[in-house]
Formats: structure tokens, sequence, C-alpha cells
């Protein structure tokens, strides 16, 4: 019996907290308060356990607070 694996993120597909709130103009609390609320989905860092999000999330996020204005 073989166990199946996650394929390993690109970790270049990724942004921390600071990272990520410097793009969106927010603070790196209002980022957490988005993930504790699922506004946004924040994924782990293998090994650090860091938050990280998805440059495609915070794409999709952008768009979506540009249609609501």
């Amino acid at each position: 019996m073989t166990a199946t694996r996650e394929a390993m993120p690109n970790l270049a597909d990724y942004l921390t907290v600071g990272e990520a709130a410097e793009q969106l103009g927010v603070s790196r609390s209002t980022m957490r308060n988005w993930d504790k609320s699922n506004k946004l989905t924040a994924y782990r860092h293998p090994v650090n356990g860091y938050r990280l999000y998805n440059r495609k999330d915070l794409e999709r996020l952008l768009e979506n607070i540009r249609v609501e204005q």
C-alpha cells in the first residue's frame, strides 16, 4: 500500500502576513482578523508554521473589493 503525499506548494506563490498587508494597504491585524472571519484563507508554512497568503487569493479579494465599490 502506498501513501499519497500532498505536493509541496511553491512558496513563491505565497506572501507572509506583513507582505500581504503591505500589498493590500491594511495592517497585519486586519489580515489576521480576515483570516479568523474566513474572508481569506491563511496557509501555514511547512517548516515554521507562519501564516502565508496565496497571491491568487489576494488578487481575488482585491477584485471583489473593486467590484463592490
